[in-house]
């Protein structure tokens, strides 16, 4: 083989392997997190992290994070983004009335916006907001969003609480980073506005946005934190869910955030 014919074998085996290093380069990986146990000690669950810059999976339970539990209140972030794109509510800001009901939450008993109701979790205010939104309605939106099972069995008002609809922890997350991204089949007002009432925390180093969810109505009892983490220059979507013996159950949300915080301070992704 002349020289000619060597300098060119060389350039093709260097372009094959730049190439293969550009493929990998934008591979989606996943690790396996087994230590994180030790925060579920007390209950069955899991926990799901994307790590936007380096397209990286973390995972503890990877058979849980696939298996599909009722989203309970995490669902109010779609029913915000369909009440909103319907028309059925303006904007963040529109009120609707306190019928007189009385109930435990104290902070529930009062008229609540968009806004105040997802941060207090106002259940009877997304009641009302599935109603005029319609079952017709909200199945077709649903189906565009491909969320969960797409099953709506059980009233209108309560299939996201005690009926069919069933969604996993790997699904929430992807559900996340397209709501991030506006890749969802909303207009960016849309998910502008939802993006913004998720918001928890927000200080000079990061921000944090998400919804709990907590299964009380039928069994098994299961806590949900969703959300995503900015911070770094970096974005990381996560999912954590978990049962529990406790029959209330009412808390399970709140157990759901208080596991991920520990956990992404674990990480040193907050302080």
């Amino acid at each position: 083989m002349n020289k000619k014919n060597n300098i060119g074998l060389i350039f093709i085996i260097l372009l094959i392997g730049f190439l293969l290093i550009g493929c990998n380069g934008n591979q989606t990986t996943a690790e396996e997190k087994p230590e994180l146990e030790q925060y579920f000690l007390e209950a069955n669950g899991t926990f799901v992290l994307f790590d936007l810059n380096q397209n990286t999976y973390i995972r503890y339970n990877p058979i849980r994070s696939a298996e599909r539990f009722l989203p309970a209140s995490t669902f109010k972030i779609i029913n915000s983004l369909i009440g909103l794109e319907t028309g059925v509510i303006p904007d963040e800001n529109y009120v609707i009335q306190w019928d007189g009901t009385p109930y435990d939450v104290p902070s529930w008993n009062q008229d609540h916006t968009l806004k105040t109701a997802i941060r207090n979790s106002v259940i009877w205010y997304y009641q009302e907001l599935a109603r005029r939104v319609g079952k017709e309605q909200m199945q077709e939106s649903i189906n565009a969003i491909d969320y969960g099972n797409r099953d709506l069995s059980g009233s209108i008002d309560t299939f996201w609480l005690e009926g069919g609809l069933r969604i996993s922890a790997d699904e929430q997350v992807e559900i996340l980073k397209r709501l991030y991204a506006n890749q969802l089949p909303f207009s960016e007002k849309t998910m502008e506005i939802v993006k913004e009432i998720l918001v928890l925390e927000k200080t000079e180093t990061y921000q944090l946005s998400g919804k709990t969810g907590s299964v009380q109505r039928v069994m098994p009892h299961t806590g949900w934190f969703v959300g995503y983490l900015e911070t770094n220059g970096n974005v990381y979507f996560f999912a954590t869910n978990y049962e529990t013996t406790d029959q209330n159950g009412i808390s399970n949300g709140e157990t759901a955030r208080n596991i991920t915080k520990t956990i992404l301070q674990r990480m040193e992704l907050i302080p």
